[in-house]
Parts: structure tokens; sequence; C-alpha cells
């Protein structure tokens, strides 16, 4: 992931965000020991890595240990675990952060129709005040949360420009809009980011970085774009 648009000015901070140990983990054959992630964990600081989205605490037992042995032994990157937008995935996300010098939690709420419907089963505005407890509910726990639209790629614009707002409004600072399901092309997503800093009215509260998949072999593409 990474700071996106804005003709960015030469003072502005590229923010990288490594997910090798939650998403990357995810690849068939890509299962690590807690021993195998405390490993990467510090070739990625050593590599200056801005955020080590080190798992997903609520997932498991091993996997709430592996993200708390790397908040123990990581100082120099900030270490950052995913959340659903459930209280209790966002408080097993703080327990196990807890160590870190700088901790970060990562919520999540799917935010297109197909997702809302199929799979939440909720209504927008239901989605939309999900959010909002749930941004809140880790800023209780920690200054840096960020809040992801899961499926952006697919979500109508309206929409993301409303829920984006509303999370930056409950204390969000890093915006992050994922192509869930490797369905984007760079034309569509570039416009797709350049609409939501235009339109979001507080979008320069917040950091707005991209998440982006491969399966069109266009991951690199689409972040750039």
């Amino acid at each position: 992931e990474a700071l996106m648009e804005r003709a960015m000015p030469a003072n502005d901070h590229l923010v990288i965000f490594d997910t090798t140990l939650r998403d990357g983990e995810q690849s068939p054959g890509a299962t690590m020991t807690k021993a195998e992630k405390l490993r990467i964990a510090r070739i990625l600081e050593k590599l200056r890595v801005d955020v080590i989205e080190a798992g997903f605490a609520i997932a498991s037992q091993g996997d709430f240990e592996a993200v708390k042995s790397i908040a123990e032994s990581i100082k120099n990157s900030t270490v950052c675990s995913l959340a659903r937008a459930l209280d209790k995935d966002i408080d097993r996300a703080a327990e196990a952060i807890r160590p870190a010098e700088r901790g970060r939690i990562h919520t999540f709420i799917a935010t297109s129709p197909i997702h809302m419907q199929y799979k939440l089963q909720m209504q927008p505005d239901d989605v939309v005040e999900q959010a909002v407890r749930s941004v809140k509910r880790a800023r209780s726990h920690v200054d840096d949360v960020e809040f992801s639209c899961e499926d952006a790629g697919r979500s109508e614009l309206d929409f993301l420009c409303r829920i984006i707002e509303a999370a930056i409004n409950a204390g969000a600072t890093t915006i992050n809009i994922p192509d869930t399901v490797g369905y984007a092309i760079p034309e569509q997503f570039g416009e797709t980011i350049r609409q939501l800093l235009n339109r979001v009215p507080n979008a320069d509260k917040a950091v707005f970085s991209v998440h982006c998949h491969n399966d069109l072999g266009l991951a690199v593409a689409n972040s750039l774009a």
C-alpha cells in the first residue's frame, strides 16, 4: 500500500505498508510459523518499512501470539493488526499490539452493494454506523487507526465518499482503498482515487493508501495509477 496522488510535494512522505505477514500468508503454501514471521518482520524493519501488518489477531491463538511477539520485538516500524469492524476483533487486535512502540489497528468493512447485501446482509446506513463505531473503538485503544473499504473497486463512488468522510470524522488517520477481488484496471482505479481525494471534504485529514491484488497482473499499475 502507498500514499497516493495529489502531485506529492517534495516534503511529503511515501508510506510503505507491508502485508506479507497477513495477506501474503493467504497464498497457497505460504503459511508461516511464529518464528518465521518474526524473522521476516525483523528483515522488514531493517528495510525501513513504515508499517508492518503482522497478522489478524482474532483469527487464531497462533496469529495473536505472532502479532504480539512482533509487537514486542520491533522498535523502528509501526506494528499493525487487522480487525473486522467488530468489537471483539478490535479489542483482540489492541491486546496483541499493546507492547509495540508504535501500534496501529486496521479495521475494515465491506462497502460494495453485492458484499453489503449478500455477505454482511446489512443496509448501507447500518454499514456506515458500524464503521464509525468501530473506528471510534479502535481510537479508544490507539491513535493510529486505518480504515479499509473492503471491495472498494466494486463500490459505488457516492457511498465510498460518504463512509470515508464518516470514518475520518470518527478518527481514522489512514484510509485504504483495496481492489479486493483483483477486478480493477489502472484507468478506472486511478480515477476512483482522484475522485475520492477531490470529493471527500476532509480528505486532507488522513493518509490515503491503496491495496491492489494481482489477479489480472495489474497490481503495480493500479497502485501507480
